[in-house]
């Protein structure tokens, strides 16, 4: 091997580029599949919605969403489901906020106190708004941190005013955390208000109970299909839907987008894992010929060998490590640069990839299967030839 230094470097090359491969494309997609779970958690995998159905014009469904048919009643209905942790209603709109000489377009709920447990928000600083707030439709708000950051970052936000739609509001809490929500936003971008409030000053409408839509959060992440039929029965008993009426609502199920997330993420890392394996092989086959190679340029040598007492088997040995030896050697100079790749993706702070000891230990393990499997046939090859064959030979 030292004295073929640029046929073992270019040999190895091929290993190096498999490893390199195998190892970061592992990494990368155990990181994107940690990076979905994650946010898979956020949204809530044992939460359900409940929209409204769609209206009916001269026999013509329009969108979903259009019939007015959900109510806070309703919420307070399923609160006593036994498959459920909760329920809570939400009505939804867009306004300008405005606070001293800042402004935005944000997005600002009205929901009841139950909202809080459904989604499992938790408030940082200050307090949440209780049931009395409700009663009396008191103005205040409760801010996600973005929000507070971008209005109040000289300040202590609680107690502060905020203008929603040029109505005064108190921050009465900030929300802890960020991240996405089941609708697309950020929690950190959150403008949260009293339903009762919502309704009286903002978010007008000739349906005075009716809400926009409604969130329920299951009891039991393996039993949410029950959950879903319990809601559903619910529902179409208090709406005095009968026999094969079409429901006048929809449940969309947080478990089945997760479940949908959790298929794709491991496919994906099955995928890279392919894609890496694929550049192993091919370094591997790369071992073969150049093995090949060797065997045929050194028959005198092995003749040599032979004629002096080396036995079949100290050939077979010897040709078999010096394959396992440019595996193992490839796949260390592989990890180190799967390392630095690791490092540059995460640099970018799009993705964090680590590389994990288990990834470093199938590396090395499967470098050694791919010299040993590879460098087999070659090694069987030199040990079979016979010294007074090989002597002669040139």
């Amino acid at each position: 091997m030292n004295a073929n230094r640029l046929r073992t470097a270019l040999t190895m090359l091929g290993i190096i580029i498999g490893i390199t491969s195998v190892v970061l494309m592992l990494a990368v997609g155990d990181s994107a599949k940690k990076f979905i779970s994650k946010e898979l958690e956020v949204l809530g995998s044992n939460l359900m919605i409940v929209s409204p159905g769609a209206n009916r014009t001269q026999g013509v469904r329009a969108r979903s969403g259009t019939a007015p048919s959900l109510s806070i009643e309703d919420a307070e209905a399923l609160n006593e489901l036994p498959s459920l942790n909760g329920a809570a209603a939400a009505l939804q709109g867009f306004f300008q906020i405005t606070a001293g000489n800042d402004n935005s377009n944000n997005a600002v709920l009205g929901i009841t106190p139950e909202m809080f447990t459904v989604r499992n928000w938790k408030v940082a600083q200050g307090a949440a708004f209780s049931d009395s707030d409700i009663r009396s439709a008191s103005r205040i708000v409760v801010i996600g941190k973005k929000v507070a950051e971008q209005f109040f970052y000289k300040s202590e936000p609680v107690g502060q005013y905020l203008r929603i739609d040029n109505v005064p509001f108190q921050v009465s809490g900030v929300l802890e955390g960020e991240g996405r929500s089941f609708d697309g936003g950020d929690v950190g971008d959150m403008v949260l208000v009293p339903i009762t409030t919502a309704r009286a000053t903002l978010i007008r409408s000739p349906f005075p109970r009716n809400v926009h839509y409604l969130i329920a959060q299951g009891k039991n992440d393996k039993q949410m299909a029950d959950a879903q039929e319990d809601i559903k029965e619910m529902l179409r008993d208090r709406h005095r839907i009968r026999g094969e009426q079409e429901d006048d609502f929809r449940i969309d199920n947080l478990a089945s987008i997760a479940e949908a997330g959790a298929k794709i993420s491991t496919g994906l890392a099955a995928l890279l894992g392919a894609i890496g394996a694929i550049s192993l092989i091919v370094g591997g086959i790369g071992i073969m010929n150049i093995m090949l190679v060797s065997v045929t340029e050194r028959t005198r040598e092995i003749g040599i060998r032979m004629a002096i007492g080396a036995r079949p088997r100290d050939v077979l040995l010897q040709f078999l490590t010096e394959a396992v030896v440019i595996c193992l050697v490839g796949g260390m100079v592989g990890v180190l640069l799967a390392s630095l790749g690791a490092a540059g993706i995460t640099a970018t702070g799009k993705i964090t990839v680590d590389i994990g000891w288990d990834a470093v230990l199938i590396a090395c393990a499967f470098s050694s299967f791919v010299g040993i499997f590879f460098g087999f046939y070659p090694a069987r090859r030199a040990a079979s030839l016979l010294p007074v064959d090989c002597l002669r030979y040139e």
